[in-house]
């Protein structure tokens, strides 16, 4: 044992000498066991068994980190002979029917003993597939026999009715509200203002203390039938805003038919979304009588075509597989009279837009529309233009980009090389707190399994998400941190909107994000339902064209400027470097559809994916 614990600590004392590890961290590896005051400030995981410490035993079940850890076809590597990699660089090619790349550069990597080296090279894709959607055509309407659909169905409770204008403008005021539109009926404070169902006030009561501002505003005004445009932060209850309305608008409408389709469709940009949605939704859709399916790529199609057959009232999808389902006239949306986009500005982000107006050519012009976006640029205003009729425009908080001011917003700028020092100083002190939930944001895909590699072999509880997971590991990563049996987790971008885990308490951003727009969505992980969280953002040299903008983030939260971040404001340039970490530029057409149905191929910005949807030549990863 001394001769363990003698080895430990000269080692730890070496790492100390590169500036690798914190003075605290020595102490606890010391030949001299710690005393019983100093064992509850050690780390919670111990650095050689990985067993949970003190009060986390039960929080933590220690099997799971260590199973993966152990066991050498860990799924993220190891120590086995099968070792790490990962798909190396390069887009996957853009579903034009004029064809565009293939695999790109890179390859599945070795590491180890074995399976080294490249893999698939990148050939030029040949054929194409067609787009999604490529055999529908826009419905000629008047040729249509349509059912009446009922929109207007608010009745104002006499409590709403009663109440002082004076109060609700202060009640505006107070929560920085902002309506526009013709006779907007007054917001709701209580549940049982909202002249919703009984089913579904008790089952609100059950879950929450009262309304949101958002859904205090938009219940009124979707009850009424009116289209929406909203624009409030993530956190903010924007699900049930627009779904209570659309599950009552269902139940007054005609009862389906034979072989129609559903009276509701929630458009979402990711399956992570799409199934989050339809988790806060299906208890409030069951009290109701009413039947919900999600569509979302990367799992099988038959149990989803099967729930369509069998008839639906609510669809809660991701673009690419609704396509693919109405190109099979497995369901069709004639029936469809409650349209939601939800996340309107990530979908254009991401090149969703053909797909979307190709759906919406096929849903009925007399529908209701709701479109909630966390931003107000110029597409999205184009996209509300074009879809909807006298729309009600609400907005909760600033319309300039603001981060959630609940979140405390610490910057470090550091050198690329230091990262992983800082990050191992701040995990010490983060697990030995009471809530300890993070998620740490990094910029490719291939650098959050090395990273989760490496972190676990050095015995932290990690798992990651990313793109290139399958939905089955997608599924039990977000499983196992939701319930906190791995509190951290790694991440690309395609979590940082939506991701519905309410108690996340640290953000980590070991990589700087595209702009700061992905920088406030990435920190709203956390902060969220009123909650307190922090955020940590490692920041270097050459992230300083967008040190400006950063600024400007923290300056309107009230938050501290470091003096070295405004050092780096005046080494700026253009930004648009590529990068040794990025992937190859590909061709293909614009806005092509990449990558199953969740990530479009618009700016070339996700995870080595090749710009503008092509399949190109890999970068360094």
């Amino acid at each position: 044992m001394f001769f363990n614990s003698l080895r430990i600590g000269l080692s730890r004392l070496a790492i100390a000498d590169k500036g690798l590890c914190s003075t605290r961290i020595l102490c606890t590896a010391s030949a001299r066991a710690p005393s019983s005051e100093s064992q509850s400030k050690v780390d919670r995981y111990t650095r050689q068994t990985n067993q949970p410490l003190l009060d986390q035993r039960q929080a933590f079940q220690i099997h799971h980190s260590k199973k993966m850890r152990d066991n050498q076809y860990d799924r993220y590597g190891g120590s086995g002979s099968r070792g790490g990699g990962g798909r190396g660089g390069g887009g996957r090619g853009g579903y034009d029917s004029r064809g565009g790349g293939g695999y790109g550069g890179g390859g599945y990597g070795g590491g180890g003993r074995g399976f080294g080296g490249g893999g698939r090279g990148g050939g030029s894709g040949g054929g194409g597939q067609g787009n999604p959607g490529s055999r529908l055509r826009d419905i000629d309407w008047s040729k249509e026999n349509l059912k009446p659909i009922q929109k207007d169905f608010y009745h104002e409770h006499a409590t709403v009715a009663r109440r002082d204008q004076y109060e609700v403008d202060q009640w505006i005021s107070q929560n920085q509200v902002t309506v526009e539109g013709r006779g907007i009926p007054r917001p709701v404070w209580e549940f049982n203002e909202a002249s919703l169902p009984n089913e579904l006030t008790d089952l609100l009561y059950a879950k929450f203390q009262k309304p949101t501002v958002i859904q205090s505003i938009s219940w009124p005004i979707a009850m009424s039938g009116r289209d929406i445009i909203s624009i409030a932060k993530t956190g903010s209850g924007k699900t049930l805003a627009f779904m209570l309305p659309g599950l009552i608008h269902t139940t007054k409408q005609a009862p389906r038919g034979r072989n129609e389709g559903p009276s509701v469709l929630v458009l979402l940009p990711t399956r992570e979304l799409a199934q989050q949605v339809q988790e806060v939704s299906i208890d409030f859709c069951n009290a109701l009588g009413l039947k919900m399916t999600c569509l979302f790529g990367g799992a099988s199609k038959a149990p989803q075509a099967r729930d369509l057959e069998r008839g639906v009232d609510v669809v809660v999808a991701t673009p690419g597989r609704l396509l693919d389902f109405l190109d099979n006239n497995t369901t069709n949306m004639k029936r469809c009279s409650y349209l939601v986009l939800d996340e309107a500005d990530r979908m254009l982000d991401m090149g969703f837009e053909p797909q979307i107006r190709k759906i919406i050519g096929q849903i009925r012009p007399d529908r209701q529309t709701l479109m909630f976006s966390a931003t107000w640029p110029k597409e999205v205003r184009a996209l509300a233009s074009d879809f909807q009729r006298d729309a009600a425009f609400l907005n909760v908080g600033s319309m300039e980009l603001a981060a959630n001011h609940n979140i405390t917003q610490l910057v470090d700028v550091l050198e690329e090389h230091a990262k992983q020092a800082r990050l191992m100083q701040l995990l010490n002190d983060i697990m030995n707190q009471p809530e300890c939930k993070t998620i740490i944001f990094v910029e490719t895909k291939r650098k959050a399994d090395d990273l989760t590699r490496w972190m676990r072999r050095d015995g932290w509880p990690t798992l990651c998400i990313h793109g290139d997971k399958n939905q089955g590991e997608r599924d039990w990563v977000l499983s196992e941190f939701k319930a906190g049996k791995t509190p951290i987790m790694l991440a690309t971008d395609v979590a940082a909107r939506g991701l519905d885990v309410d108690d996340i308490k640290y953000v980590i951003n070991y990589d700087y994000p595209n702009n700061s727009e992905d920088y406030v969505h990435r920190i709203g992980r956390t902060g969220r339902r009123d909650k307190m969280g922090t955020a940590y953002t490692f920041f270097t040299p050459q992230n300083a064209p967008k040190a400006r903008d950063l600024i400007k983030v923290l300056e309107e939260a009230g938050q501290a400027v470091p003096q070295s971040l405004r050092d780096l404001q005046g080494r700026g340039g253009s930004g648009n470097s590529r990068g040794r970490w990025s992937g190859g530029s590909g061709g293909g057409m614009k806005r092509g559809y990449s990558g199953g149905d969740d990530y479009g191929g618009k700016r070339g910005r996700y995870e080595n994916g090749g710009s503008y949807g092509g399949g190109g030549g890999g970068g360094r990863w």
